[in-house]
């Protein structure tokens, strides 16, 4: 029963706020169809201004895949892992995290393959996912397309942030799977 119901709300939640919100501005008085066009204009606008930092991102992120880098990162952290008791198969994975979301989608993907979604090393992949973010995709993007120079507390703070969620993962995972 409680599916079925949660089921119908899935179903019609975004065609019922479609309609919804239109006739709430129509009841306002507000251009309905003008105002979308300028959102539309001005993220537009914002899609061209991020491509620059979108590129170079992508870059870096090859180059350090490519040269080795996280290869041999990964391998002077083995011994930490180790002794917080996460599997070096995440290890890749928790470095690249701040950098791609998506190349590491892919790697969580590969290891659920590899080792199963169920086992440990899936299941840390999965929490990881949730309790890391994009640090410096977030600083390159964001706040180089709103034009923001003075970030360093933001690297500090982000990639404490990803530490502290990696950290998390291990625990929760090693405590509750």
């Amino acid at each position: 029963m409680l599916y079925t119901v949660l089921s119908v709300i899935s179903e019609w939640t975004i065609p019922l706020l479609l309609l919804l919100i239109p006739l709430y501005g129509q009841f306002k008085k507000i251009p309905v169809y003008e105002t979308f066009v300028e959102g539309a204009e001005e993220g537009f606008l914002t899609a061209v201004k991020v491509i620059p930092f979108l590129v170079g991102m992508m870059v870096a992120v090859s180059v350090f895949r490519s040269s080795g880098a996280m290869e041999w990162l990964s391998f002077l952290l083995t011994p930490l892992a180790a002794g917080i008791g996460a599997p070096v198969e995440v290890l890749p994975m928790a470095i690249m995290r701040p950098l791609s979301g998506s190349a590491v989608l892919g790697m969580a993907s590969e290891l659920m393959k590899t080792y199963g979604p169920d086992s440990f090393t899936g299941l840390l992949a999965s929490v990881m996912q949730g309790t890391t973010d994009t640090t410096f995709f977030v600083i390159t993007v964001y706040f180089g397309s709103a034009g923001i120079k003075k970030f360093r507390y933001a690297v500090f703070t982000g990639l404490t942030a990803d530490i502290t969620g990696f950290l998390a993962s291990v625990y929760i995972c090693r405590h509750f799977f």
